[in-house]
Order: C-alpha cells, then structure tokens, then sequence
C-alpha cells in the first residue's frame, strides 16, 4: 500500500487539528464559567494574537514562527503516517521536563493520544512565541505573556475527557460511577463557590489545626489577639506580636503541632501573641486602610506590652500583613513612640514596581470600575481573590483539580496547607480600593511622606530598628526580587534570607520536615541576583537562622508570664478564638 505523501494530507491534517482547537476552547470555556469565580476565563488568545500581528508583532518574527509551526505539523504528520503498531509515535515536540500533566504511559502508547498531545504542545508553543515576539510597553506584553499561558493552559488535552486517556480508562474500570461522582463534586463546589483542592473532612480548625495553647486577650470588631502559652521556663522580656495577612485566615502560622511557625516561636521562649483578622461581613464593609491600622495593628502591639509588663515588642508581618505592620511602625515613628524594637518581614512587598503576574489583574481599568461600589462599603469576597491567585499558578491549583475531583471523580488528599488556601476572608471595600490605587498601582508607599495613614504622613526610612526580610524563591504573589527592595526603603541594619519554594511552602518550612534549603549572604548591594550570586546555600529550614537573629534583638530571658497575667486583659476565650471559625456570607 503506498504511504500517502504530507502535502496531499497536510490541508486535511490541519483542518483536523483545528477544530480539535475549537472543541477543546468550548470546553474550556465551559469549565471556567461552571466553576468561576475560582478558575480563570479562557482569553480569545488566538484573536487578540491575530490583531496583535499588524501592529505589534515584527513581520519577520511572525513569518518564521508560523513557518516552523507549519513545517513541525507536517513532521507530525508524516510521524503519524510512518507509524506501526507496537511502535511509538515519533515526538517532534519533547514534553517540557516535570509536566506532570502528561506522565501517563497511555499518552505516548497510543497514536491517537501521543498525536493529541503533540498537536497541543505544538499550538501552544506557537502562540506562546507569538506573545514572546509582541513588542508592546512592559505592562501590556505581561498582561499578552499571561493570557496566553492561561489560554494554552486551559486547552490542555488532559483537561478533557475525550483527549485524556486516564479519565476514560478511570470511567471503564468504574463503569461510569468515576463521572457520576465527579458531577457530584463539580456542584458542591459551585456551592461552595471554589475549587476543593484538601479533603475537607481532613481538618477541623480547633481539633487539629490551630490546636496551640492560648487565650484571647483582645477583642474589637475588627481583631482577636491571642496569647499563647508559654512552654519553656523563662523567656525573652520582648513579646513577639505576629501580623498575618487578611485575606486568608491566622492559622497558616499554627497549622498541625509539626507544621506550626507558632509553637516553634514559643518554644524559643518568645511570649507569643498573634492577631485573629475578622472575616469582614457586610456591616463592616466600609472599613479603611486606616482602621485595620488604628483598630487592628496598633491595638495589637499596645495590648502585648500591657500583658507582657515591656516597653518595646519585637513585631513579624507575613504578606499583606508585613505591609499594615511596615505602615504602622511608620505611623508610630511620625508620632515618636519607639514602641517596637525589631521587625520580621516574611514575604512581603513594600515596592510594588514589579508586583509580578498578579499585576495583569491589578489594572487602572479594573479599579476604576471597581472602585465606586468598593468605596460605597462593597466587599472584595475572598473567593474572588482566591481565583485570581490559583489563577497564577493555573495547571497546578486550576486544572489539576478539575482533572482529578471531576473528570476522574477522586476526593483530593488531605493537606493542611491547601485546606488553609480554600479558607479565604472577605475585605472591606474602602480598605482594597486604597490597598490597589496607592499600593499596588501607585506605588506610593516607597516615596517618603507620599503616603497619609492614621494623620500622620509616613515614611519607611523612619523605621530604624534591626530587621529580617525573608522571600521566598518561586514566590508567585510577592516575587523575591521585590521583597529583597526592603532592604534599601527602612533605615536600620537588615538581614536578607531567602528561603526555596513559593509563598506559603517557603515560609511554612519546620526544621524537623528536613525539607528545602534556604540562602544567606551578610552582604546587601542594590541587585538582587548579585546578592544571590554570592549567598550561601544552607540546607534545611530557614527558621533556626530566624531564630538565633531574634533571640539578639528579643532581650534578655525572665520567668515566663502567666497567660494574661494582666487584669486589664482577663482571657475572653481559648484560642483558637471565635473570630477565625466565623462563617460569612
């Protein structure tokens, strides 16, 4: 039998991978809307690309792309017609290494499947060039890079069933019951208007996370202070006081007894205190900037050096809450209360020049939409934010669920960290417009005296006490090149640490996991990848090198105090409080 030639069957070859494209598109886009606003909506990539390539995209790129594209789908093709049964199907494009999507023999066992993928990796490094060629002004070839990471992401061939060898084997050997309990899971997280990424039956907050010993001290309608217990017999005579961020719960720092930043704090003999943030319901939604300053920070640190009998605290912020801490240590400088005597910022953004790919998100475009309802007392929804940051990292907190609770009908396994993820919290309206308009996109907090928080203008130089500034490597929320700016905006003596992995894994990383490693270096000249060009890579956890820093700056040990010993701060409840397990609409 004679092997057809590709040029008679390239037009046809093509014509089929085209509307495997735009079936694959449809689906895609019916996923997103089923589970939005947790996933993110599939972009008309190819459409903008193609209005793109009049006006922003070189000609002679454009052309040689195209051409190799076609010249690569030709091999394919003649790879497909060269094939014999028991042979694999030649690969014209290799599998990016650690792609866990397409691990599965039966991708490359069978033609139809191996084809499918290599159509896919294909098309998708296509349109990735053509964005890579754009030349636009930086923000807008961002916003064109991502969208099209997140168009060529959602198209994947293991996103649907039809293309994804493992569902359909997954639906024989269960005789369809894998579907029947994948619908299940699809509608009870439309009820819970997110994606369920940790078996929520796992963890109960009280039972086995959040289990710290401790008491509420404080409480206003914004915060619960709690105090831990102490566990050694004397301790630092500066009480530790830990800002978490807002948008999700406290209790990312006191996960299970293992995984749990809070215990390890106490068990350096720091009296430990950590704010409790109120998952805002409506009548709370007109809260500003200001108040989760003066009615969250501030009460914060005063009621630690009431309870712990000190004049100065040592203070930790993480993320958002490392930038309320920033802003309130300079409200106290304007005001001239040196009331703390050294600052921990883990994972925290002050310079918001390059705020990364959650930038494409925080538009002029979007807030001025936003903003009048924000303003009006409207409340960003922690769903909404949750969406937007899984988003970022879309194959791995996107689609890998809808693979696996969906199409394969698999209750995800138990993990503490992903069950903290999906345990968001709304803000107030007021509160997020100032956050994104001076922040975000007018990156005034860096400019000395730009910024007016609680009446005082405020300026990060003032902030002259001895700080630790640790990012994390992969961080996709708060990229460590951005973080390391820290060091050059407050004018103490800083030590920078960076620490492997992303966000929350970098930071949540015990001593006894054996897990990661993490880089120090004493210098600090003004680029980032110079000082990592010369750092020194530790193995293990970053907490012990936190720790040795503290205990220098904590002061000197004293009997440990009793859990609030201080009258004026009779414990209200135990930890770990009421505000943190408060359901709101």
């Amino acid at each position: 039998m004679t092997e057809p030639t590709s040029t008679a069957v390239a037009p046809a070859f093509d014509e089929l991978v085209h509307q495997w494209q735009d079936a694959a598109q449809q689906w895609a886009s019916w996923w997103t809307r089923a589970t939005l606003p947790v996933a993110p909506r599939v972009p008309a990539v190819p459409d903008a690309l193609a209005v793109l390539r009049d006006t922003a995209i070189p000609h002679d790129r454009f052309a040689k792309a195209t051409a190799d594209y076609h010249t690569k789908l030709r091999a394919l093709w003649e790879a497909v017609a060269r094939w014999r049964p028991g042979e694999p199907l030649a690969e014209v494009v290799p599998v990016p290494p650690g792609d866990r999507r397409f691990r599965h023999p039966a991708w490359r066992a069978s033609p139809y499947y191996a084809m499918v993928l290599q159509a896919y990796l294909l098309h998708s490094a296509y349109l990735t060039e053509l964005a890579a060629a754009t030349e636009l002004p930086p923000d807008e070839k961002r916003r064109v890079e991502f969208m099209t990471r997140q168009y060529v992401d959602a198209l994947a061939p293991s996103n649907f069933p039809a293309t994804n060898p493992e569902v359909l084997q997954k639906a024989l050997d269960t005789e369809g019951a894998s579907f029947v309990r994948g619908a299940a899971n699809l509608v009870a997280d439309i009820g819970r208007g997110r994606i369920t990424m940790s078996d929520a039956s796992a963890f109960e907050v009280g039972r086995n996370l959040a289990t710290a010993p401790g008491s509420v001290v404080f409480r206003n309608e914004l915060i619960e202070l709690i105090q831990y217990a102490p566990t050694t017999a004397t301790v630092h005579e500066r009480p530790l006081v830990i800002v978490p961020p807002c948008i999700n719960k406290y209790y990312i720092l006191d996960l299970t007894e293992s995984h749990s930043f809070v215990r390890h704090a106490v068990a350096q003999g720091h009296t430990t205190f950590i704010v409790s943030w109120r998952n805002v319901p409506p009548e709370l939604g007109s809260l500003t900037w200001d108040d989760y300053l003066e009615r969250g920070v501030l009460p914060a640190i005063d009621a630690a050096r009431d309870i712990a009998g000190a004049r100065r605290v040592s203070a930790l912020g993480f993320c958002v809450g490392g930038t309320l801490l920033a802003s309130a240590l300079a409200v106290l400088a304007a005001r001239g209360e040196a009331t703390v005597a050294n600052v921990t910022f883990l994972a925290t953004m002050l310079d918001f020049a390059d705020p990364g790919d959650i930038g494409v998100y925080v538009t002029r475009e979007f807030l001025a939409a936003r903003e009048p309802a924000l303003l009006a007392g409207q409340r960003m929804h922690g769903a909404e934010l949750a969406g937007a940051f899984s988003s970022l990292r879309s194959n791995d907190l996107v689609w890998n669920y809808v693979v696996n609770n969906y199409l394969k009908g698999e209750t995800p396994p138990a993990f503490d960290l992903l069950h903290w993820n999906g345990d968001s919290a709304n803000l107030p309206g007021p509160m997020y417009a100032f956050y994104l308009r001076e922040l975000y996109l007018g990156n005034r907090l860096r400019e000395p005296g730009a910024l007016v928080m609680a009446g005082e203008r405020v300026d990060l130089g003032s902030l002259t006490m001895p700080a630790y500034v640790l990012a994390t490597r992969d961080d996709h929320i708060v990229p460590w090149r951005s973080a390391y700016r820290t060091t050059s905006l407050v004018g103490g003596p800083v030590t920078f640490a960076l620490g492997a992995s992303g966000h929350i894994a970098g930071v949540v990383n015990p001593p006894g996991a054996g897990k990661r490693n993490h880089w120090v270096n004493s210098t600090l000249p003004d680029d980032p990848d110079e000082w990592l060009a010369h750092a020194t890579s530790v193995p293990g956890s970053w907490w012990p090198h936190w720790s040795a820093w503290l205990a220098r700056h904590a002061g000197r040990r004293r009997r440990a105090p009793t859990v609030a010993g201080n009258t004026r701060y009779a414990p209200l409840d135990p930890a770990p409080g009421r505000y943190v397990v408060e359901r709101v609409p």
